[in-house]
């Protein structure tokens, strides 16, 4: 994956500027931003590269986006695709606009409101350290398209929360079709799992 690093460098002070006011993320982990939340969120590159998913087209919603993880990384890498950040805080919705205007994301959208009240019907779906894959599966299904796929960012624990979920994936008819690991850039060991939900 190339990335543009003169985007990343001004989206991670853009970040740093409407953190520093609003505490999106802790300050000790400021150190780690790169590692620990932009490196992460792009892990979702293995999908691209298993054709699970396309970066040609589409939309993409991103539930409980926070301060912006994994949606403005993705915005910024992905610029063909219509990425959603959802967020019901406010000023978290308002920290990501922000930095949508300073970087000109004409690709990134915003909704402040909670998932069971959108409509809308997506091609992929994300969700980041939000909920337990069934609490948060059961908020995604809906919003998927046909063959729509939802990717749950996990830590290593991500077997139990599938057993947990079997029940909520087995009444919208989701089918896990892969858990890709990964470690992040980090000196302690962190691994990480995407697992990868389609609509059957």
């Amino acid at each position: 994956m190339e990335l543009d690093k003169d985007k990343f460098k001004n989206y991670m002070d853009a970040f740093l500027k409407q953190n520093s006011m609003l505490n999106l993320i802790s300050k000790n982990d400021e150190k780690y931003l790169w590692e620990k939340h932009v490196f992460d969120s792009l892990s979702i590159e293995a999908c691209f590269e298993k054709k699970y998913i396309t970066n040609e087209r589409g939309s993409l919603l991103d539930i409980g986006t926070g301060g912006g993880f994994p949606s403005v990384p993705i915005a910024i890498n992905y610029p063909n695709i219509k990425v959603y950040a959802l967020d019901s805080i406010r000023k978290k919705i308002n920290a990501i606009e922000n930095i949508k205007q300073e970087l000109q994301l004409e690709n990134l959208y915003t909704i402040c409101d909670r998932a069971e009240n959108i409509t809308q019907k997506f091609d992929i779906i994300t969700s980041r350290a939000v909920a337990p894959l069934k609490v948060i599966t059961a908020y995604a299904a809906p919003l998927l398209k046909k063959d729509g796929v939802f990717i749950a960012y996990k830590s290593k624990r991500a077997e139990e929360e599938i057993d947990d979920a079997k029940s909520i994936l087995k009444k919208f008819g989701l089918e896990i079709v892969d858990m890709i690991e990964y470690e992040l850039p980090l000196e302690e060991n962190h691994t990480r799992v995407l697992i990868v939900i389609k609509k059957k």
